[in-house]
């Protein structure tokens, strides 16, 4: 617990002893912010040398290692790794026809959310020179999904669309099995729905190692996106350079609520708890400038988790980054948030709007208590899977530019090479490099002798 002073400290630790937030005073606080807010660590040495050493393994063996890891961490033993495709319009058929029409209407948002993306600039053209672009979409796209705690029905939705959109030639997924080996119908039926090309029953590092490297069952891809935890998430990084990995840091699932007393608490209360059950690792902040909203939303939280079905990975998860921070007002708590970079910053207070000025770093930003990440995270459009771990900072929410190479095409009219030449002969020797400004003098002698 941090406090303003020693004896502040105490006097705040009795008032809150039985919040299920950990409470942290940054009113006056002076100095850099970053210093005086928690951090998980969840790139140690330890993690990032499990998730080498299982890449290495299932370089050398290929599916013969992708069945021992699941054998050992799935629990099943698999002799076939793939899953037919007819497998999913039937699961499709079983599912309950509420969730189909649901998935159905979330496939449809989703698509017409990228469909409707724009254009790559048109012709670009100064002193006779033309530059086109050119938008090719990758060959293969492997998607990851998580599995384990939960299934996630969505994830396929939101992860696989955008590269189909993109006419990506094929896109394939990985998922864990479940202990019968089996994956749910329910995610079967969205990869139908998004028009999967390939499911492998595979979860974990080696999933993201078998996709960049290629086994006898999994070809390679040339792009790898998806969240997942902290090993698969250090997995994608570990592959960078071998595939496409866009820069996000896709981990833990983590949330941000700035609320006040205007709003209703038990809406930012159960918007807290949202994202912490999806399990360990991630963060639960609330943060505000009144005592009074801070202890109201602390014990409906309280409330929510006793009767939580999912109450274990709630409490693992506020145990570890469960966080209410009091700041002296909106300024202060927009600073907080763009510190912490999280993946859904939520603004649950008076007139939210005024705040999205100040948004330096965030996954997606929800407006007001009628917009609960959720919405975002199911049927708004764009797709749930968010920079994590402060890689907001510097990465995007996953989109159809992340399945797309930009390819520019260059021209120039002669009056347009001429004019430039001199140009590019005095950077080419300044370089020392005669064959680049060799290139344009034998054009100059051709156009002088009217060639």
């Amino acid at each position: 617990m941090v406090s303003k002073s020693a004896n502040s400290e105490q006097s705040r630790r009795d008032r809150y002893a039985a919040a299920v937030l950990h409470v942290l005073d940054l009113r006056q606080a002076a100095g850099d912010l970053r210093s005086l807010l928690p951090r998980p660590d969840l790139a140690g040495d330890g993690p990032v040398a499990e998730v080498r050493t299982i890449i290495a393994e299932v370089r050398a063996h290929g599916d013969s290692a992708l069945r021992e890891y699941t054998r050992r961490f799935d629990g099943v033993d698999l002799d076939d790794l793939s899953v037919p495709l007819d497998e999913t319009h039937a699961a499709l058929e079983r599912v309950a026809p509420e969730l189909r029409t649901a998935l159905t209407v979330a496939r449809d948002n989703i698509e017409a959310f990228y469909e409707g993306r724009p254009e790559p600039a048109g012709r670009y053209e100064r002193k006779g020179i033309f530059v086109d672009t050119l938008e090719i979409p990758v060959d293969r796209a492997g998607v990851y999904v998580p599995g384990g705690r939960a299934k996630y029905p969505s994830s396929v939705l939101m992860t696989a669309i955008p590269p189909k959109v993109a006419g990506v030639g094929a896109v394939a997924l990985c998922v864990p099995p479940g202990p019968d080996g089996k994956l749910p119908d329910e995610l079967l039926a969205a990869a139908a729905l998004a028009g999967v090309d390939e499911i492998y029953r595979v979860g974990g590092p080696q999933a993201i190692a078998a996709m960049a490297y290629g086994t006898k069952t999994i070809p390679k891809v040339d792009v790898i996106v998806g969240a997942g935890s902290r090993w698969v998430a250090l997995a994608k990084q570990e592959v960078r350079g071998v595939v496409g990995v866009p820069a996000a840091f896709a981990g833990p699932s983590e949330v941000v609520v700035i609320a006040d007393e205007t709003v209703p608490a038990a809406c930012a209360a159960i918007d807290v708890i949202v994202q912490a059950e999806h399990g360990p690792d991630g963060l639960s902040w609330l943060v505000t400038w009144s005592e009074t909203a801070l202890k109201e939303i602390n014990d409906l939280i309280g409330q929510f988790v006793a009767s939580a079905p999912r109450r274990a990975e709630i409490e693992s998860t506020l145990a570890a980054g469960g966080y209410a921070v009091l700041v002296d007002g909106p300024e202060q708590a927009m600073a907080v948030a763009n510190e912490i970079a999280p993946e859904h910053l939520e603004l649950c207070c008076a007139d939210p709007a005024l705040l999205v000025s100040m948004v330096r770093h965030a996954g997606a930003v929800f407006l007001g208590p009628w917009s609960p990440a959720s919405l975002g995270d199911y049927l708004a459009g764009p797709s749930h899977v968010l920079p994590t771990f402060g890689s907001a900072r510097f990465a995007s929410v996953l989109g159809v530019e992340d399945f797309v190479r930009r390819v520019h095409v260059i021209e120039a009219t002669r009056d347009g090479l001429l004019d430039a030449a001199p140009h590019i002969s005095a950077i080419a020797k300044a370089e020392g490099l005669f064959a680049h400004a060799e290139s344009v003098r034998v054009r100059q002698e051709l156009d002088a002798a009217g060639e």
